[in-house]
């Protein structure tokens, strides 16, 4: 069953509000967004095409359950804001996002205006961690600060400008808020130890400081997935560990630093692709001797 009859229009399931209205595609829900497609309309009413301007196919049935409720909890004018603001993320990163962010966003943007209306201060502790580790994200979610105030009148402090870039980032990987967290935690953890072994302050600007933090996300993102790669190649760790001790003892450290603060034990290979990081990081610091 098809939610497009064949005149070019949508045929209502039920209306969420004036503004959105559910439709079954293949037997799934199916949000529509346009002015006034749901006004004084009826189940089985039909909506041209030609007045839809957004989708929202979250293909996930418990998802598109989750935001059919959202809606009913919260003013529609909400999620308008949260598609301006992914709109605008995915056409600057060149990417879609999880289309989860439309619920996630959405619900926080309503709670951190609720709080602003109350008085409620929630400070942001991540907030210099994810400026220095999504520069891009955090852009965006200063931009999503403006997109706010001009829609819903509301100007949310700079620590929201840094919860909307989680946000963001958590869906070009399509994870959980909380993995997210931990993410940014565990390379804050790391960039610390790393600054603390070689006593100098990382130059966040270099191409070799970007690919160092690349590298931490991933492993970030392996941490909180629990998918390691394994120890596949004991001689290889031990061929590295004697060439670069250095490195590898700040690898140690690292690993003994996520087990203390986060109860994370790392892998064998993981301590070997962290060694060959580091020292590329060291040379290019001047830190070692050019091989």
């Amino acid at each position: 069953m098809t939610a497009k009859a064949g005149t070019g229009a949508y045929r209502i399931h039920h209306v969420v509000s004036n503004n959105f209205v559910a439709v079954l595609e293949d037997g799934q829900e199916v949000i529509l967004r346009g002015l006034g497609i749901g006004f004084k309309k009826q189940p089985g009413d039909l909506v041209p095409a030609s007045r839809v301007e957004k989708v929202y196919d979250l293909r996930d049935p418990e998802r598109s359950s989750r935001l059919v409720q959202l809606l009913a909890d919260v003013p529609s004018e909400f999620l308008d804001v949260s598609t301006a603001i992914v709109e605008r993320a995915e056409k600057t990163l060149g990417g879609r996002l999880s289309e989860n962010i439309y619920i996630t966003l959405t619900d926080h943007i309503c709670f951190a205006i609720e709080r602003l209306q109350n008085g409620v201060a929630y400070p942001n502790h991540l907030l210099w961690e994810i400026h220095s580790f999504y520069p891009g994200e955090f852009a965006l979610g200063e931009q999503a600060l403006d997109i706010i105030e001009q829609q819903l009148g509301c100007r949310l402090s700079e620590d929201e400008a840094g919860f909307i870039a989680l946000h963001i980032v958590n869906a070009e990987i399509d994870g959980k808020m909380a993995d997210m967290i931990r993410i940014t935690e565990t390379v804050s953890k790391i960039i610390d130890i790393v600054q603390g072994y070689y006593g100098v302050r990382l130059d966040q600007q270099s191409l070799d400081y970007g690919r160092f933090l690349t590298h931490l996300k991933f492993l970030g993102q392996r941490i909180t997935q629990n998918k390691y790669t394994g120890d596949r190649d004991h001689d290889f760790q031990t061929m590295l560990a004697r060439r670069y001790p250095n490195d590898y003892r700040c690898a140690e450290q690292i690993k003994e630093g996520l087990r203390e603060r986060f109860g994370i034990v790392l892998p064998g290979e993981e301590l070997t692709f962290l060694t060959i990081h580091l020292h590329r990081l060291a040379l290019s610091m001047g830190l070692c001797e050019n091989e």
